[in-house]
């Protein structure tokens, strides 16, 4: 085993106790610090950033409590995703500054509220002043160029004097993001950090200083235990509001159930919930006078009851409706990968920029929703998070205006979520864990690049299905050409003179009178034999309906259902690269006999591993489906063939061979098509395009023209201090 050797005094990590760690554990720990997360929180729900419908209203005497900052950057939100339209040197106030994905919530001079990214913004506020160094010399150095001074400056008031100081930026955030807008409009939106996943998801931290959680975690039985309710009858109701309140201030604060999470001894994740089924189904198009038009989806979690075992089928599953549009998806996906940033979540759907309430785009987002939170409440940690079951059961959209600035103003976990996993000791071996993410990661990559391959190939099996279908329409054409002597117009027959084309069908005795394919008149053979020969043409016509349905609609979901198996390696990037650095810190830990780093650095192992464990689990599962699947659609759609064959068929054979001798021909009503035949079909419709596709989602001429306007142009997101020089 090459579990590090723990010495006799050292502490042991149980299951469920984490060392006390003297990071910060004073002021964490503290009163003061838990009253400043309610405060903060209470603050956020009073103005926080919602992307419902509705503008949201702020407290005007909170406003001293907003940060004054200066947009350094132009950006042109998105109103339909409650984003900020910006200028370069408009000074804003930053109502909440860390947000998902790199946003903050701000207001403009004007009182708008809406989204801006981080980077493209510098807070005033924290600008000092240097009293020693003058810059006497650099304000007269300009001479006649000297630019006069602004009624508005940047730099704080602090007296009278009029003794010029140099400014100074402090915590003003890195400048490696110059370019912002061209990168992200080439990338789909996607955002480049330079730090990896171990730094950013908080693992970094938890294993080099561990976190204050520790001290919350030996001071929660206390705090749970004081708030336990009697069983008074009379109070029951009370004692239930004061739970559900109670429950709610422990999951703000990141005690609550919902935050604690397990690994078993096999690398699993314990799930606390039986897993449920969503649905995400009729799409409709509403309208607002705030955001415009956008398309709301109903979200319908199915929770089935278990067998009774009495041998009667089980009730129907209990349904919950509720109704949701794409950004209220972003909430969802924003705080939810704040609180659990140690496990590899599926990607949300890009958004649209154009042709967004087409029926082909509306039905294709309705699928990439479903799939999406689909695969969300398959993770047994997920299926139980507090914004996802917010986001399934909130039926109120008063209860959700007033909640969702609650969570999105929750602070992110970090480290704090690597403090709630739960474990047995020394369930890792180091050399074990080594051995077996290079195998997940080599694993990975080649089932990316297969499940690729595999989707290419689908793609033109789906067109072969279609030329199968103008193949199988041509030769019923052909078939009733040859019966009714009517020219098809796309099949010139070779080999014939004009002379010999040119022809009146009963002039010539080709058809009798009573349509049968005969010079002679009242045959009964020929009348019967044309009658069955024209229900085969008929036939054939439906099986190429058959083959062009087939491919646009069973295959074409099919083919839609091959991305929730594509990219795996780039979905688990993070979760490779944490298992590396944190193997990396563990030998560290060997090599000083840190037993208190090699402990956390466990708890990190058993997180990767258990997500390791989780994709095994769903690879078996999906592939699995998309076989059984692939081969059922199959299965029926040449039942259905056979059937249409089959009953063409059965007219050559008695009595129905005879009955058909009774009645004179009537005209097919393909015959009218022999003329113009319909053999052109529509283009195919192909599957919207994974996130982690290389296609960019906006056109590559308007990424390009923002990056070259950016870089020439005023128009473009130039620097705010390239305005002043």
């Amino acid at each position: 085993m090459a579990t590090l050797p723990r010495s006799p005094n050292s502490s042991r990590i149980l299951p469920q106790r984490r060392p006390h760690s003297e990071f910060d554990a004073g002021i964490n720990a503290s009163t003061a610090w838990t009253e400043h997360l309610e405060l903060e929180s209470a603050s956020s729900s009073a103005g926080g950033g919602s992307l419902s419908d509705e503008e949201p209203d702020y407290d005007e005497d909170a406003e001293d409590e907003f940060r004054p900052a200066r947009a350094l950057y132009a950006f042109e939100g998105k109103t339909e995703f409650r984003e900020l339209s910006v200028d370069a040197g408009d000074e804003i106030q930053v109502i909440k500054e860390d947000l998902a994905d790199g946003w903050s919530l701000i207001r403009n001079e004007a009182g708008e509220v809406g989204l801006l990214p981080r980077t493209y913004y510098t807070f005033t506020a924290d600008f000092a002043e240097t009293p020693e160094v003058a810059l006497s010399g650099f304000l007269h150095r300009g001479g006649g160029h000297r630019r006069d001074a602004s009624t508005k400056t940047i730099t704080p008031r602090t007296g009278g004097s009029l003794t010029p100081k140099e400014v100074i930026p402090q915590h003003t955030g890195e400048w490696r993001a110059a370019f912002p807008s061209f990168r992200q409009s080439l990338l789909g939106g996607k955002s480049l950090n330079r730090f990896s996943t171990f730094v950013t998801s908080g693992a970094e931290e938890w294993v080099l200083k561990g976190t204050a959680a520790d001290a919350i975690l030996s001071e929660e039985p206390a705090t749970t235990a004081a708030h336990d309710k009697s069983g008074s009858t009379d109070s029951n109701d009370d004692n239930d509001e004061e739970d559900e309140e109670e429950r709610n201030r422990l999951n703000r604060l990141g005690l609550g159930e919902a935050d604690r999470h397990f690994v078993d001894a096999s690398l699993a994740w314990k799930a606390k919930l039986p897993p449920f089924r969503v649905l995400v189904h009729s799409p409709s198009k509403r309208a607002s006078t705030l955001s415009g038009a956008f398309t709301v989806y109903s979200v319908t979690s199915l929770f089935h009851h278990p067998p009774n075992g009495d041998g009667e089928p089980p009730p129907s599953p209990t349904r919950i409706t509720v109704q949701r549009r794409f950004s209220h998806f972003v909430v969802l996906h924003t705080a939810l990968t704040r609180r659990l940033p140690g496990i590899a979540l599926p990607p949300l759907p890009d958004k649209q920029y154009a042709g967004r309430f087409s029926e082909d785009f509306v039905e294709a987002r309705r699928g990439d929703l479903e799939r999406y939170i689909g695969r969300l409440v398959r993770h047994p940690l997920a299926r139980y998070a507090e914004v996802v079951t917010f986001f399934l059961g909130c039926e109120s959209d008063t209860e959700w205006k007033r909640l969702v600035p609650q969570h999105l103003a929750m602070p992110a976990a970090g480290p704090s979520f690597y403090a709630h996993v739960f474990h047995p000791e020394f369930n890792v071996d180091a050399e074990d864990a080594e051995a077996a993410v290079e195998r997940f990661d080599t694993h990975t990559r080649a089932v990316g690049k297969g499940v690729q391959g595999l989707r290419s190939i689908f793609g033109k099996v789906r067109e072969a299905r279609v030329e199968m279908s103008k193949a199988e329409r041509l030769l019923s054409y052909s078939l009733l050409a040859l019966i009714t002597s009517k020219p098809l117009a796309a099949a010139p027959v070779t080999g014939a003179s004009e002379e010999e084309e040119d022809y009146n069908a009963k002039g010539k005795g080709l058809l009798n009178d009573q349509g049968a394919w005969c010079w002679r008149e009242g045959c009964q053979d020929c009348l019967k034999m044309t009658k069955a020969m024209q229900k085969t043409a008929e036939a054939m016509q439906n099986v190429a309906d058959l083959y062009d349905d087939h491919a646009r609609r069973t295959q074409l979901a099919t083919h839609e259902a091959l991305k929730n198996v594509a990219h795996p390696s780039s979905l688990y990037q993070g979760v490779v690269t944490t298992h590396r650095s944190t193997l990396s810190r563990y030998s560290e830990a060997d090599t000083h006999a840190n037993s208190e780093m090699a402990a956390r650095c466990e708890t990190v192992l058993n997180t990767t591993m258990a997500e390791m464990e989780t994709y095994h689990t769903q690879k078996t599962e999906d592939f699995s489906t998309l076989a059984k699947e692939h081969l059922d659609g199959e299965i029926e759609f040449y039942e259905q063939v056979l059937n249409r064959l089959r009953g063409a068929r059965r007219a050559f054979d008695e009595p129905q061979y005879t009955q058909l001798g009774a009645e004179a021909r009537q005209p097919s009503m393909y015959e009218r098509e022999l003329e113009n035949p319909r053999l052109g079909a529509e283009p195919l419709l192909q599957p919207a395009p994974h996130v982690f596709d290389a296609a960019p989602m906006r056109p590559v001429s308007v990424a390009i023209q923002e990056g070259v306007g950016m870089l020439l142009g005023p128009s473009g997101r130039g620097s705010v201090f390239g305005k002043f020089w």
